[in-house]
């Protein structure tokens, strides 16, 4: 009796094993993008959507800007790119229909690329969630009838002494945006991804504002638009000139870059 019961729970443990192997299968190919690269080559009508996380340090479009112009100056002259902005706002707040209209806010044709950016708890709480699945949805349909492409700018995790923070915000901010990027068919910009792979290089360096421990400081706003860059260009943005005018130092702009490059190409290669 007891080689049987010992049996008994060797197969139980067996089984508990595979059913592990297989739910953890899933999750992982959950969080593979379906889109993976650009959908719009060498967009230069570009709206971005968003709140602070987005105009902190003289805004992020400003950032991607440059950096398009430094690594070809055609292509940034050609660049028309407008930031639409409210602090602490969630994506209901926008009225993209609106925003996205021909010559509503300066320019004349349809928008090519629209980055949608949510509050920065979107992924935190089921409200949150299905109140940003809601609003994307919803903007997604307008942008598209436009012949307009969107992106989501998945946002980084709060860090400590923030309350918020917590050491499982990271995967869950990824599941979130990716699920939610192909349920839209959308393109996912892996900013937060870039941040989490920074730190894990380099503790020491400053990602977020000291004030508040969410919003990004220069460095951040940096490694974010040179991962926008990565992601709706299709072209890395190491060895790249542009060091906000000085501020960035060659070495850390280097190594964000660097970050940059290769969280974006881990992100694509996911299955």
């Amino acid at each position: 009796m007891s080689i049987s019961l010992k049996k008994l729970r060797l197969l139980a443990q067996a089984s508990a094993f595979v059913l592990c192997l297989a739910v953890s299968g899933a999750a992982l190919a959950a969080s593979a993008p379906a889109v993976k690269g650009p959908q719009v080559e060498s967009p230069k009508r570009v709206l971005l959507v968003g709140n602070s996380y987005l105009y902190y340090n003289d805004s992020l479009h400003n950032h991607l800007r440059r950096m398009v112009a430094a690594a070809d100056a055609d292509l940034g002259k050609a660049l028309q790119y407008k930031s639409a902005t409210i602090g602490g706002a969630t994506l209901a707040h926008h009225n993209v229909d609106w925003l996205t209209g021909p010559g509503q806010i300066g320019i004349k044709e349809p928008f090519e690329l629209v980055i949608l950016q949510g509050h920065s708890a979107a992924a935190l709480s089921e409200k949150r969630q299905a109140d940003f699945r809601t609003a994307a949805s919803a903007h997604a349909k307008i942008i598209a009838e436009r012949g307009g492409k969107v992106a989501l700018y998945m946002t980084h995790a709060y860090v400590p002494p923030h309350k918020q923070a917590k050491p499982e915000n990271t995967q869950l901010i990824d599941d979130f945006y990716v699920k939610t990027g192909n349920e839209l068919g959308a393109l996912v910009i892996p900013v937060g991804l870039a941040f989490d792979e920074a730190y894990k290089r380099d503790p020491e360096i400053k990602l977020h504002n000291a004030q508040d421990h969410s919003h990004p400081s220069l460095l951040g706003s940096y490694l974010a638009a040179a991962t926008v860059y990565a992601t709706i260009y299709g072209k890395s943005p190491v060895g790249n000139a542009y060091d906000a005018y000085g501020q960035v130092d060659a070495k850390t702009a280097s190594f964000l870059q660097q970050v940059a490059q290769d969280t974006v190409t881990g992100f694509f290669a996911r299955k």
